[in-house]
């Protein structure tokens, strides 16, 4: 995807706030991207007429994963007491995938990695699952990826000698760390999420949302497909896992045609690790290559984003494109693009503006070097008489050094945050965002007082930290 340098900074110089803090502050804003509505458009749970998911000469078959074992919905009423039912609105997902394909390494270990490196995505949960080549593993609990995950886990999840038990090592491996919007944070939406069709067992960590999810999930249950989680990732998974199709790669090309939203994924099966990214690309994905200490290639790796793959010791090769799906075993990596009508890349500009790390490449584009141009076109857009250039750290420290080399004006370091405080947008109920903001910053009342500041601020997703910040800064002097 090609963009023009001025027009593309312009457009996204917009999505900063830079205010002088002698004039009113503005609300939060209610910028969206493109096609991303502010808010999910009510939807009435009725019965919906669609036709089957699958083709008539295609049988589904329901199987049970058991590696690890899925509650029934029998067995998930007596212990909850309630139906299981889809959540049209929720869980929205905004998280980090990770697959490696490499035998002989560390999968488990260096997937580790790869999510320590993307938890900036997600803080709410964390999973790992990795197969041998004939069997399944999965570990996945509720908290930070340094507080799901130890030794134990990690060997046990590699296989081998250093499982302590014996069996085949792991070839391959996915990783997952989620965060949700809204909708329930419970062990059984955690992902990766299990699912059996009549090619094996699978395991999907997903990245984004299905906005037809109620629809596709009404045809699975009426053709006996049971469902025990409130997720649409469970819908992808299962709808992959019964759709019709000789190979994954087709079963996924179905869904293409099909599920309709914004999401990549990686999928982890007995002998292969499949990824893909939608037919509009709203979400990145970055595809690696895992080299050895002596620069040797030794497998292949896909991440969220390619500072994870960093992380990793793996080299960027290139961005999976659009509608790609690649799936990635011992015979290497195959790339499948199947046609989608009226299919064009639509990447999100909040991976440029603040979600993604300053030093990840999206297209081509050092981050932290998009977000400096960024910073210098919202000087020369939205000049300001004032003392001091500062951001509100850490995302819009480099938007902040662009504005004040554009306009000559001295940066400095007015707030200090507290780096254990993870970001605001992402914790999931406001009351938490509020408490959160009110720890995250501290003013340096040495530094600001009696001077004329321009704060820079890309934190702008729910306006829960501009204003607070704001009138924190004014108390200080």
């Amino acid at each position: 995807m090609q963009y023009s340098t001025g027009t593309f900074e312009s457009r996204l110089a917009r999505r900063l706030v830079a205010a002088p803090l002698g004039t009113a502050p503005r609300g939060p804003s209610r910028l969206s991207c493109r096609r991303a509505p502010i808010r999910p458009a009510t939807v009435t749970q009725v019965r919906r007429t669609r036709p089957p998911v699958a083709q008539d000469h295609a049988a589904v078959h329901s199987h049970r994963a058991t590696t690890p074992p899925a509650p029934s919905d029998s067995s998930l009423r007596e212990l909850i007491g309630i139906e299981p039912s889809y959540e049209p609105h929720g869980p929205r997902e905004e998280c980090g995938v990770i697959g490696i394909y490499a035998p002989g390494q560390p999968v488990g270990r260096l997937t580790y990695l790869g999510l320590h490196a993307l938890q900036h995505r997600g803080q709410e949960s964390a999973g790992i699952a990795t197969t041998d080549g004939s069997q399944l593993h999965l570990h996945k609990r509720l908290g930070l990826v340094s507080q799901v995950f130890d030794r134990e886990t990690i060997d046990a999840l590699e296989g081998g000698e250093a499982a302590g038990y014996g069996g085949q090592p792991a070839i391959a491996a996915i990783g997952h760390t989620r965060y949700s919007t809204t909708g329930s944070n419970t062990l059984p939406n955690v992902q990766p999420v299990p699912a059996r069709g009549d090619l094996g067992e699978l395991m999907l960590g997903h990245n984004g949302n299905l906005t037809n999810a109620p629809w596709l999930r009404d045809e699975l249950v009426e053709q006996g497909v049971d469902f025990v989680t409130a997720s649409d990732t469970e819908v992808l998974a299962r709808f992959i896992a019964h759709a019709p199709g000789r190979s994954w790669a087709q079963r996924v090309e179905r869904a293409f045609h099909r599920a309709t939203g914004a999401y990549t994924f990686t999928m982890l099966t007995q002998d292969a690790l499949v990824a893909a990214r939608d037919p509009v690309g709203f979400r990145p994905l970055a595809l690696g290559r895992l080299l050895s200490a002596d620069g040797q290639p030794v497998g292949w790796a896909i991440a969220s984003e390619s500072a994870a793959l960093d992380a990793m010791g793996a080299q960027m090769v290139r961005d999976v494109e659009a509608g790609e799906i690649l799936t990635i075993d011992a015979d290497g990596v195959s790339s499948h693009r199947p046609s989608v009508l009226g299919s064009r890349e639509r990447l999100c500009v909040f991976e440029f503006v603040y979600l993604a790390r300053p030093d990840s490449v999206i297209g081509g584009r050092l981050l932290y070097e998009a977000r400096l141009r960024m910073g210098r076109q919202l000087a020369r857009e939205h000049p300001a008489e004032a003392d001091l250039v500062i951001p509100v750290p850490d995302s819009a420290i480099p938007a902040a050094i662009g504005y004040a080399e554009e306009s000559g004006l001295p940066y400095r370091e007015g707030l200090i945050k507290n780096r254990y405080v993870g970001r605001t947008f992402i914790q999931p109920a406001q009351q938490t965002r509020d408490e959160a903001v009110r720890m995250k910053f501290n003013p340096l009342p040495e530094v600001l007082r009696d001077r004329r500041l321009v704060m820079v601020d890309d934190s702008i997703v729910r306006g829960t930290t501009t204003a607070p910040t704001v009138a924190m800064l004014r108390r200080a002097g």
